[in-house]
């Protein structure tokens, strides 16, 4: 990336975030947030089976994937600056794994079961980053900024305290865009 180019991602950022800034985050007058009610639409980015960043969740006894899809306008500005925009949302949608029914004869699928689901939050207005544990179609509580999630996501991110390096569509683009910290 040259250096203009480095000066004017942050503008660009800026301009394509504002065209859709009506449909960023939305909260309650207690600061809950409002989960979209159409995020299986969004951009999907990856899913991932039995990952975990603890060892606890293996304990569990079953496998699981986990889906991630961020917003349409943060992916439009993600592709032409490497960058996630002020706004940016990402649904984890975490499903039970099978691998017996119907005529599959070996390997796994996702049920129609869904164990649970975050959403991770960039809104600079409300102090960057954030973390929800959504409930259904109920307002998604903030996980608490000292839960290992935060230190973990600002240790290991790969761009803007992000996974992006699970994500096989997204990362070649920050790579491309120098973003990218190899984590």
């Amino acid at each position: 990336m040259t250096r203009v180019a480095r000066l004017l991602a942050p503008l660009l950022v800026l301009v394509l975030g504002a065209a859709d800034a009506p449909d960023g985050p939305a909260y309650t007058d207690k600061g809950e947030i409002l989960p979209p009610t159409d995020y299986r639409e969004w951009v999907y980015l990856s899913s991932g089976l039995d990952m975990s960043y603890n060892e606890a969740a293996m304990s569990m006894g079953h496998s699981m994937f986990d889906n991630v899809f961020v917003d349409p306008a943060s992916w439009r500005a993600f592709k032409a600056t490497g960058h996630w925009p002020d706004k940016t949302r990402f649904v984890l949608e975490v499903r039970k794994a099978e691998s017996r029914g119907s005529i599959n004869k070996h390997g796994q699928y996702q049920t129609g079961e869904v164990l649970g689901a975050e959403m991770h939050v960039r809104d600079d207005a409300r102090g960057g980053w954030s973390f929800y544990a959504l409930n259904g179609g109920n307002p998604g509580r903030l996980i608490p900024r000292t839960a290992d999630c935060y230190a973990c996501h600002l240790a290991h991110g790969a761009v803007d305290t992000t996974f992006t390096q699970f994500y096989p569509t997204a990362k070649p683009i920050a790579v491309k865009a120098g973003t990218y910290l190899d984590r």
